[in-house]
């Protein structure tokens, strides 16, 4: 096959899915195996409205992550849609990774998960994630309550935030991994296209400065992306998309102040991930109902996307 590289003997490989309900640190723990922002991160559900693939790549392994949204009863055509992504994932895939965030109980959701992963033939790994935030005693307690959920392949717990035990992470995913060629470049780190990702950058700065109804009513799109070589500098345009105009009224803000704030945040972010100036400019709109709308939905790129 053409799409494979050079591996020496003996060289693990294979796809990992990073499933849970929303909020579990599926993302945070990418971003720290990765050492870089590639998944955008807050405390809003749904947050993670794209599976996409980040590369990790040692001499002897390589490792594909695959980031799903979180799993969760559905309330509209949006989150049917990032469940059907997060289901489909599991397909295909050598390990699927369950994170149980160990400081808040075992529930009904995490039962649902784990029900999941009962047709996948993936091996399964169970992860207690956010360690830092509970004793030894709490992070017991909760790892004897979510062994009941499935027939586990092994159990740790880590922090992304703090990085503990996620080198372990690695470590126990690739036992689980088959023998296998190099599947992608060494120096790819994600399959998202560029134009996707500057969209999540400019959505993760609105998800934190809002709360409430508007983080889940705004989707954003990437219009135009061109880089200028002689000024070394990126332009972009991107539009916000709301479902009222109040929602448009507060993401503009008195003066257009919270746009503007919202702007020089996601710059900040796409200059690092760029490596050059960037020139950014955002629009807001209106698109009424716009996550009752299934075709809307997939021209964002949301869930399985176009």
């Amino acid at each position: 096959m053409d799409n494979l590289f050079n591996a020496p003997a003996g060289h693990r490989s294979g796809f990992v899915t990073l499933v849970g309900r929303p909020n579990a640190g599926k993302s945070t723990l990418l971003n720290t195996i990765m050492g870089k922002k590639i998944a955008i991160t807050s405390d809003t559900a749904q947050t993670t409205r794209h599976r996409f693939r980040a590369v990790y790549t040692k001499p002897d392994y390589q490792l594909v992550i695959v980031d799903t949204p979180g799993i969760h009863k559905p309330h509209d055509a949006l989150g049917e849609e990032l469940n059907a992504s997060a289901m489909k994932a599991l397909e295909d895939v050598d390990v699927a990774a369950m994170l149980i965030d160990a400081s808040k109980p075992v529930g009904r959701g995490d039962e649902w998960v784990a029900a999941q992963l009962a047709s996948s033939t993936a091996r399964k790994l169970l992860v207690l994630s956010k360690m830092d935030l509970v004793d030894a005693a709490e992070l017991e307690a909760q790892r004897a309550a979510a062994l009941g959920l499935a027939p586990w392949d092994d159990v740790l717990a880590c922090s992304a935030v703090t990085e503990e035990h996620v080198a372990e992470f690695v470590d126990a995913v690739v036992a689980l991994l088959p023998e296998g060629p190099q599947w992608f470049p060494a120096d790819m780190e994600t399959d998202q296209p560029l134009e996707v990702v500057v969209a999540e950058f400019i959505r993760e700065k609105i998800l934190r400065s809002f709360r409430d109804e508007i983080p889940h009513a705004i989707g954003v799109q990437t219009e135009e992306m061109d880089y200028v070589p002689r000024k070394d500098l990126y332009r972009i345009r991107a539009i916000i998309y709301t479902e009222h105009e109040s929602q448009k009224g507060m993401v503009v803000g008195k003066g257009g102040a919270a746009i503007k704030r919202i702007g020089t945040e996601a710059r900040e972010d796409l200059e690092r991930l760029l490596g050059c100036r960037v020139y950014l400019d955002l629009q807001v709109k209106v698109k009424k109902r716009w996550r009752r709308d299934a075709s809307q939905i997939r021209r964002f790129g949301y869930g399985e996307g176009a």
